[in-house]
């Protein structure tokens, strides 16, 4: 599938699928949605404590690299997955232009985010460890290793088979108890097939350009 590299509206880019017309981030700004979902409504509920966190969609690389930031200011260790089907390019990743934006010191961070091999852990901070696997979501059977999901597939109008009760089920079972799900999308058939899975959902306000996000709890 054809792949084109665009600029969002905070000047962040990011990669578009014309056949889909579908990208991988927000057109409203790839970063500000980024900090808003991911790290202002998940990761920051766990400030200072070591935890695990499962990205669904590594993608561009940008939520871990913004996660990868924030272990350099909390001090706190960081285990992190990040499951995708489709890697990026090496070329692709490096016309993203997110270590520019937000800090340009540490844009080795970003490249050896995506020079790391799959499949193994790798350290890319003192902190912050990486595990990239190259898998679908479906497939997905870890069961109670997580603390957080950054759940950030392709939208539901392309691919609604990610976004269903079983796939949340799985998510639901890899995380531990008390565990949180947070993703940039708030439809209601999501928000019932989270609900479906287990999870009590909450509605919060959305990034930029977006009225709304789910925030999923495992009780």
């Amino acid at each position: 599938m054809k792949r084109e590299i665009i600029q969002t509206q905070d000047g962040s880019t990011t990669i578009y699928l014309p056949e889909w017309d579908e990208s991988y981030h927000s057109k409203h700004g790839a970063i500000q949605e980024a900090y808003h979902v991911f790290i202002k409504n998940g990761f920051s509920l766990f400030q200072g404590k070591p935890i695990a966190v499962l990205e669904i969609g590594f993608g561009t690389g940008l939520n871990a690299f913004i996660t990868c930031l924030e272990v350099a200011l909390t001090k706190q260790a960081v285990n992190y997955v990040g499951v995708e089907a489709y890697p990026v390019t090496m070329e692709e990743a490096m016309h993203m232009n997110y270590a520019t934006a937000i800090a340009p010191e540490s844009e080795s961070f970003f490249k050896q985010l995506h020079l790391a091999e799959w499949e193994k852990p790798t350290e890319i901070t003192n902190g912050f460890t990486i595990t990239k696997r190259q898998q679908f979501f479906q497939d997905i059977q870890d069961d109670g290793l997580y603390d957080l999901v950054y759940f950030d597939a392709f939208g539901y109008r392309v691919q609604p088979e990610l976004w269903s009760e079983e796939v949340f089920a799985a998510m639901y079972k890899a995380l531990k108890s008390g565990g949180v799900l947070v993703t940039y999308a708030c439809r209601s058939v999501i928000k019932k097939a989270m609900l479906a899975a287990g999870f009590k959902v909450e509605k919060l306000p959305g990034a930029p350009g977006k009225r709304e996000m789910l925030r999923a709890l495992k009780l």
